[in-house]
């Protein structure tokens, strides 16, 4: 009996707190979800070369229609270029592109009707010593 009561009493006073403070959460919530849904994105990298001498990392996000990506590139050794290469599919079809880098580089890139974006690095030429390929969107 007196494990009823004191349950009962314990449900009854959190459905007073609750409802004292479910506009204040209900605001929170709110602002929460609002600020999600105009510029979520993900972090992504480090993705190195294959002989780990330059990598690159970033993040990439929606707004509204239009994909933003922000990369970071990184050369460790000097003397040669990073090469960052980005591929997405956009309105039915797969386009590709790259960036060269030597030292620390910034840079970003967007598009609108993007689906699907892979990104790789390489190190020395364009096409050499490349690292795995990565979906970052």
């Amino acid at each position: 009996m007196r494990k009823t009561l004191a349950i009962a009493a314990l449900a009854g006073s959190m459905a007073v707190t609750g409802l004292a403070l479910s506009p204040v959460a209900a605001q929170a919530a709110t602002a929460t979800t609002a600020a999600t849904t105009t510029s979520t994105g993900t972090s992504w990298g480090k993705f190195f070369s294959s002989d780990r001498k330059a990598y690159t990392f970033g993040k990439t996000w929606k707004s509204g229609h239009v994909v933003h990506t922000k990369w970071y590139g990184v050369d460790k050794v000097g003397g040669k270029k990073g090469w960052v290469w980005f591929e997405y599919y956009q309105n039915g079809s797969w386009h590709k592109f790259n960036r060269s880098f030597d030292g620390k580089v910034v840079g970003s890139w967007t598009g609108k009707g993007i689906k699907k974006i892979y990104t790789f690095t390489c190190w020395a030429g364009k096409f050499d010593n490349c690292g795995r390929k990565y979906r970052i969107y």
